[in-house]
């Protein structure tokens, strides 16, 4: 792969059309704004992320989450960009230096996908088609559409709703840059193509699409596994992808000091745990010179340190490892290659927060709770395109919105429609539909 093919201004959906523009943004500041403002990424407020949504404590939801993720993003682009264009002068004055843009915008992107309730919601739908009473469709779709359910991901979730079939385009959606979409795609590959954690990175129905933008963007196509596509990664997923292994590893271990399920000397310990015993030292003197007496802001402090230090490695190991990078055969993520000492530091905070954290009773809650709404919603409204002429049927599908294609007559265009509907719901209004239809709440006339 090479720089100057896999930074295109080719828009999705507008690949022909020259269109004039009015203003002095960069295409690539247009795919940001264009997304900042857009109702998906504001519905993310109501998602969780891995806490229960705030009550008088507040914690992060999916939205504070991907907006400091774009900011990490965004420091690592910049970075790596100021550094590689010394390096390699041809670099400069060109695409290459707007990465941090690119970067930041697909962060802002990365968990747009995600149902409500977190992995718990993705999980719930799954199984409802392995082990629920989906698993009767299975004689009634075809493979592919069956691939696609049964391992339903948010990451291809991310990149159907940005690329695919909403806002009106059946192909192009959002109209974003060919790099930002593919930044986004963590896993190259479609489902039953998998090369790790079973993960997939663009459903059978649009791997159209993600194959014009590798062919435009020069992205090399791997082996096939069973007959399926899988792609090297362009080079900016690394940069998303450490920029969320960085934010949800530090800021869950905040707040869970916040929440008291970590105390502040073991909150402490991990964050300074990054850093020499010299450096330790430091960090706490300036905390005692600048009159930082509160313990949760200490803890920010301290969180803020090991943010910037993780951010500096990573960039650090792009820039050492771009050979490989652009090779296609880097394995593993930017955090696999940074020094033993901080990389020891992290999976400390890995260790504790899969004890610890994941594992806690407010997150256990909501995954139970979580995982029966959206089980619910799925029976209802599966069922209601199965058998859209029962009068039930009907009124429950007058409450989708019109831009699902729920009257399609085709059944897997109707099923992949109310898993579009249902995945792009808040918990708050997942909720409220379960209420709504299980008859626990009444409309107040």
């Amino acid at each position: 792969m090479n720089w100057q093919q896999l930074i295109s201004t080719t828009r999705l959906g507008q690949e022909s059309r020259h269109i004039e523009r009015h203003d002095d943004r960069s295409e690539f500041k247009r795919d940001y704004d264009r997304l900042i403002f857009s109702a998906p990424f504001r519905r993310m407020q109501n998602k969780t992320q891995v806490f229960p949504l705030p009550g008088s404590i507040f914690v992060h939801n999916r939205l504070t989450h991907s907006l400091e993720v774009a900011s990490v993003g965004m420091s690592l682009g910049n970075d790596v960009a100021r550094e590689l264009t010394l390096r390699r002068p041809e670099l400069a004055g060109g695409l290459f230096q707007e990465i941090g843009t690119i970067v930041s915008t697909a962060c802002l992107a990365h968990d747009l996908g995600n149902p409500p309730f977190g992995h718990s919601g993705e999980k719930a739908i799954q199984t409802f088609f392995t082990e629920g009473k989906g698993a009767s469709l299975r004689s009634e779709v075809s493979e592919a559409l069956w691939d696609d359910i049964t391992h339903f991901e948010g990451n291809a979730n991310a990149f159907r709703l940005l690329a695919h079939r909403f806002c009106g385009r059946r192909d192009g959606g959002f109209v974003m840059t060919y790099p930002t979409l593919a930044s986004i795609v963590k896993y190259p590959n479609e489902s039953g193509g998998n090369r790790k954690k079973g993960k997939f990175g663009f459903f059978r129905d649009d791997r159209h699409l993600y194959l014009r933008i590798a062919d435009k963007l020069g992205i090399p196509r791997l082996p096939d596994i069973n007959g399926k596509m899988c792609f090297a990664r362009h080079p900016l997923v690394f940069l998303v992808e450490a920029a969320d292994d960085i934010c949800y590893e530090i800021m869950d271990i905040e707040d869970a000091h916040k929440l008291k399920i970590l105390s502040y000397d073991e909150t402490a310990a991990l964050l300074l745990r990054f850093f020499t015993p010299e450096m330790q030292k430091n960090i706490e003197q300036r905390i005692f010179d600048e009159g930082i007496t509160d313990d949760n802001e200490k803890i920010i402090y301290m969180r803020a340190c090991a943010i910037g230090k993780l951010e500096n490695l990573c960039a650090k190991a792009f820039i050492d490892h771009e050979e490989s990078i652009l090779q296609g055969t880097m394995d593993g993520s930017l955090i696999d290659y940074i020094p033993e000492y901080e990389l020891e530091a992290y999976r400390a905070c890995q260790k504790v927060s899969l004890a610890r954290i994941y594992n806690s009773k407010p997150v256990l809650d909501i995954e139970l709770s979580g995982f029966t709404i959206m089980d619910t919603l799925l029976e209802k409204l599966i069922e209601a395109v199965v058998y859209p002429d029962r009068f039930y049927s009907q009124q429950l599908i007058r409450r989708v919105s019109s831009q699902y294609d729920i009257h399609s007559p085709n059944l897997e265009t109707r099923i992949l429609a109310v898993i579009d509907y249902i995945s792009g719901m808040t918990d708050v209004y997942a909720l409220e539909i379960y209420q709504k239809i299980m008859g626990i709440s009444l409309p107040i006339v």
